[in-house]
């Protein structure tokens, strides 16, 4: 270890804290005493995101004190510390003096590129700003060695402490409170803004409603036609679609959150992967939100039937539902199995029980969520509900075993089942590798891609081969044919479709038509998330994440590509989304004139108060937006941060005819000295479609609030 890395240790800042009456005072007197000089600089010619302009230490991010966060995308340990960074910030503002910077330095070649950190930025929420560290110079300056490192400066760029890992974030807290005090004293903090802007509005301009959809599956419904799950993953919310497109429900997606009750009032975070037990009940795994969450679409309602909402660190598991925490569920199968309790079925003819697989990412295991009273391997009964750790040790390893418990999985992502020959093909992605799960008896096998040596998670790249020969990137999706011989890969950092012959452990590229086109261009797959096949075994349905899209991949007979086409979403009738607005004052806004094929509006919106009003300190204050119909998204769709009002609305192709408003609902709490005000108002925008009109809009509203009402200066 070196001494650069020695000074930001925080042994001796423990030191301080441990001869200390209080934490704070041993914190102050470690501040006294810390002397290490600035870091460098940021490079010149990096790419940010979240701002208008590249900061610097000399200027912007002078008088601050910085969390420089060290993270790649693809990393679940620096998702899972996201939550905490946004507390931080809601606690302390750049205005008090504290700014987070997210510094990228990639693992993976495909995490080096701009436009996927980018996209890694919008898919994530992150707000503050992003540098795109590609060459890893600010990760090598700084002396940093894994993913998440967390490195607080001083307001001269000046190391206080490193720390690695999850889970810092009260310490931090208490760090960050006593560095703002101690340097505010001594005149240092200033309490000067920061150029920020929305990376939102670097969106595609003919984007489409779908943000960053993530996980895809089908069944049959009554009348044998073919219906989709999307989780629309950007927006926290699950659509039930038609093969054809046609949008039959939207579950959740009004608001992000950990809410169960209707299909309407239900909340998600980042819902990925999705299972249908049947026609009428699809179980989520609500990733952010560390849940399974169980679809009953008969009865239109929302339950949780594992986790409780935070991230869990159990390896283990065995309580009963929500009563099981559980971190970073990422896909889901059900598994079909017989009771192996034959001494109450002398006739051979055990019932059978329902098991839910799950891909546990957070803790690097393979879980099963037991959904009725089963008896299962060595005999060993679980009741109904149980939620457990069936393979993996929890370490971050690629490593195959005899034994479930003794092997180990790098952020497994992605389940296929081969219910005929009872196993469970896994996508591991951290370790870029597909593996096999036995049902019967738990034993962990290689199928391609990955390396002979479990620790070796670096063994990526884009090679066809067989077994280890084979390199694939980040993967993410699974789907197996109907006759379990062929298994379909979406090799997500490497933007292509593969196929697995399971019979010889080979894998080779899908060749999409060099004629291919979708909005009228050549578009190939950007990170696509997962796939699955028709039920007729003819076409793949993909979540061509990057893309905001659902690609249909046609196959012919030897099961290779003859034509990709988008999915187009559609409303089954010409239904509206109601609110109810009764409430509020209407301020109507100017007409915006968007191109008959649809694009997109960027409204910012700047509130001031005059006469004497003001917010009330502590009160409640919240914006939305509410669009025409669910072809129609905003992004973000609400928000509590009054200082920085921003979203971008998707609008479709409609034609040139039709009435159609965009309405930004605000409900706050104002005073003077004399009196409380509460405010509800909107600001109606009225959207006109013309041919050959703009494709995109950027309106910045200005509003000013007196005690008489709303004013918007044009």
């Amino acid at each position: 270890m070196s001494e650069d890395y020695l000074y930001y240790s925080n042994e001796k800042l423990h030191n301080f804290i441990q001869s200390a009456k209080t934490k704070d005072e041993g914190v102050l007197e470690y501040l006294k005493n810390v002397k290490y000089g600035p870091v460098q600089d940021f490079p010149s010619g990096l790419e940010w995101f979240n701002v208008s302009e590249p900061l610097s230490f000399k200027n912007h991010l002078k008088g601050k004190v910085v969390v420089l966060d060290f993270f790649t995308y693809c990393c679940i340990n620096c998702m899972h510390i996201l939550p905490d960074l946004k507390d931080i910030e809601s606690k302390f503002s750049v205005e008090d003096g504290l700014v987070v910077v997210g510094v990228h330095s990639a693992k993976f070649e495909n995490e080096k590129i701009s436009s996927n950190v980018l996209a890694a930025v919008q898919r994530y929420n992150i707000s503050h700003p992003v540098v795109n560290d590609a060459t890893s110079d600010m990760w090598k300056n700084c002396d940093v060695h894994c993913w998440p490192t967390l490195l607080l400066l001083g307001p001269n760029g000046n190391p206080i402490v490193m720390l690695t890992g999850e889970g810092h974030k009260d310490d931090l807290i208490l760090y960050i409170s006593n560095a703002i005090s101690y340097y505010k004293e001594k005149g240092l903090i200033s309490n000067h803004k920061l150029p920020i802007r929305s990376a939102y509005h670097l969106l595609p301009d003919l984007k489409g409603p779908l943000l960053f959809p993530g996980k895809i599956t089908n069944i049959l419904d009554e009348n044998n036609h073919e219906i989709l799950a999307v989780s629309d993953s950007g927006n926290n919310r699950i659509l039930i679609l038609k093969e054809d497109g046609t949008i039959l429900q939207q579950i959740g997606g009004n608001r992000k959150g950990f809410k169960d009750g209707n299909l309407e009032e239900a909340e998600f975070d980042n819902p990925q992967g999705l299972a249908f037990l049947n026609r009428d009940v699809l179980y989520v795994a609500d990733t952010e939100n560390h849940a399974i969450r169980k679809v009953d679409l008969k009865n239109k309602c929302v339950v949780t039937v594992a986790g409780t909402g935070e991230q869990g660190e159990d390896h283990l598991g065995g309580k009963i539902g929500p009563q099981q925490p559980i971190s970073s569920p990422w896909d889901l199968c059900i598994f079909h199995t017989p009771d192996m309790d034959l001494t109450f079925h002398p006739d051979g003819k055990p019932p059978v029980r329902d098991v839910l697989i799950i891909a546990m990412a957070g803790t690097h295991q393979i879980w099963a969520l037991f959904l009725t009273d089963t008896v299962w391997w060595k005999c060993k009964k679980y009741s109904a509900g149980t939620c457990i750790n069936i393979a993996g040790s929890g370490r971050e390893e690629n490593k195959n075993n005899s034994y479930p418990h003794a092997a180990a999985f790098a952020q497994p992502s992605g389940l296929a089942l081969c219910q005929k020959n009872k196993e469970v093909y896994i996508a591991d992605s951290e370790s870029s590798s597909v593996r096999r799960l036995s049902l019967v008896d738990g034993k962990v096998t290689p199928v391609v891609g990955g390396d002979r040596n479990p620790q070796n998670l670096f063994a990526f790249g884009d090679i066809d081969g067989v077994l280890f020969d084979a390199k694939l990137q980040h993967l993410l999706g699974l789907a197996p044919t109907n006759d379990e011989k062929i298994l379909f890969v979406a090799d997500t950092y490497n933007h292509k479709l593969k196929k697995i012959n399971l019979a010889d452990n080979s894998i080779v590229s899908l060749t999409s038509p060099t004629d291919d086109t979708t909005d009228g261009t050549t578009t190939g797959f950007k990170e696509p998330s997962d796939v699955c096949i028709s039920v007729d075994n003819k076409k793949l349905y993909v979540t061509d994440t990057n893309n905001h899209q659902i690609k249909i991949v046609h196959l012919n007979s030897k099961q290779n590509v003859s034509t990709v086409e988008k999915l187009e979403l559609k409303l089954l009738e010409d239904e509206k989304l109601t609110v109810d607005k009764s409430k509020y004052d209407i301020v109507t806004y100017r007409a915006v004139k968007i191109d008959s094929n649809g694009g997109k509006v960027v409204v910012a919106v700047k509130l001031s108060f005059d006469d004497g009003l003001g917010l009330t300190n502590g009160a409640p204050t919240n914006w939305a937006v509410d669009v025409p119909d669910l072809t129609w998204s905003a992004v973000p769709k609400n928000g509590a941060d009054l200082n920085n009002i921003e979203t971008v609305i998707n609008v479709p192709s409609v034609g040139a005819s039709g009435d159609y408003n965009l309405d930004l609902l605000f409900n706050l709490v104002t005073c003077t000295k004399d009196a409380c005000l509460p405010k509800s108002f909107l600001v109606r925008i009225p959207v006109e479609f013309r041919k050959g009109g703009e494709v995109k809009v950027d309106e910045k509203i200005e509003l000013v609030l007196n005690p008489n009402g709303v004013k918007c200066k044009l």
